[in-house]
């Protein structure tokens, strides 16, 4: 072969990779996985994302004859290593609404959610839940109200930190009811949960899953649900919308994974996953948390994500929240 004829075949070949690639694709996603697969947690061990994380990783697990490892790295270190992670299927990052939250609060962020992630599938809702500390003198959200106001700025409330759901949860709260509060955010919410049973805090709106364990001990008080409604697996807790009229905070959990990860991967992911949150004793699970299965699609979820950092946007901006 002579030199030109070289080249030729050279530049043939660096053409055909890209097309290879893609006809290899749907192959690699067959076998996919072959070697374990890191998930990334955005948010601190023993949480309710870390929980229902575990517990639909185990699931994949069983399915696929490969490990599915935790690594949880709270807040923006969480999500900026999985955004740098190689688009191979093997970086999953499962994270909370706090991701939509982040988009809406921070100035800046060394990473960009539409350009970084490709959106996998929303997992559950959730309704969130308003606790209190028993030694406060209220039974109530409308008696939290009036108490609030009856102090003003000497209450206080903790969160998983500046700029998480359940910051933006509790604030949004505060604004509706028109009380000024202390705000306290921590590095995680068992944090928070830990300072408001030793009495450190007021209250807090956090998982059930990471709450009602406590209310049932009688460490915590619960209060109220989070969503406009009553959830159907506490009728008898009442909405914060029943005594603050407009009032919605529901949370969500769902998987990413870095931006040009394989369609087929992605599809795959999805498709497993869809499927296990549909199991009786998954759904069962998630109910005793106040959770719903979902299982959405790619295309639904990432128009679902675009909705939210909208409206949370519009709550940021009322509340004057602005972090660097």
């Amino acid at each position: 072969m002579n030199r030109s004829s070289f080249i030729i075949h050279r530049s043939a070949l660096i053409l055909l990779c890209p097309v290879l690639a893609a006809v290899l694709s749907p192959a690699q996603a067959q076998q996919y996985p072959t070697k374990p697969v890191r998930v990334i947690v955005p948010s601190a061990a023993a949480g309710g994302a870390d929980i229902v994380a575990r517990a639909v990783m185990q699931k994949l697990s069983d399915a696929w004859g490969q490990q599915f490892v935790v690594d949880n790295r709270p807040g923006v270190i969480g999500a900026e290593t999985a955004a740098r992670a190689a688009p191979d299927g093997y970086t999953i990052m499962f994270t909370t609404s706090a991701l939509a939250v982040r988009d809406s609060v921070y100035t800046r962020l060394p990473y960009n959610t539409a350009r970084d992630f490709t959106p996998v599938t929303q997992v559950v809702a959730q309704s969130n839940v308003l606790v209190t500390h028993p030694s406060l003198p209220v039974k109530s959200v409308k008696e939290l109200v009036a108490y609030a106001k009856s102090k003003p700025g000497e209450l206080n409330y903790g969160s998983g930190g500046n700029g998480t759901s359940n910051h933006l949860a509790a604030e949004l709260f505060c604004i509706l009811a028109g009380i000024k509060v202390v705000h306290v955010p921590y590095k995680g919410v068992p944090q928070a949960i830990t300072d408001l049973m030793a009495g450190r805090l007021h209250f807090l709106t956090g998982s059930p899953v990471s709450t009602l364990p406590q209310v049932k001990e009688g460490r915590l008080r619960l209060l109220a649900v989070t969503t406009p409604q009553r959830s159907p697996s506490m009728p008898d807790v009442p909405a914060i919308a029943e005594s603050v009229p407009g009032y919605e905070f529901t949370g969500w959990m769902g998987m990413f994974v870095p931006a040009k990860t394989p369609r087929e991967i992605v599809v795959k992911i999805h498709r497993e996953v869809a499927r296990i949150v549909q199991l009786p004793d998954v759904k069962q699970r998630f109910a005793v948390d106040a959770a719903e299965a979902v299982g959405s699609t790619p295309e639904v979820f990432t128009a679902f994500l675009k909705a939210e950092t909208a409206r949370w946007t519009r709550v940021v901006k009322e509340a004057g929240i602005r972090l660097d």
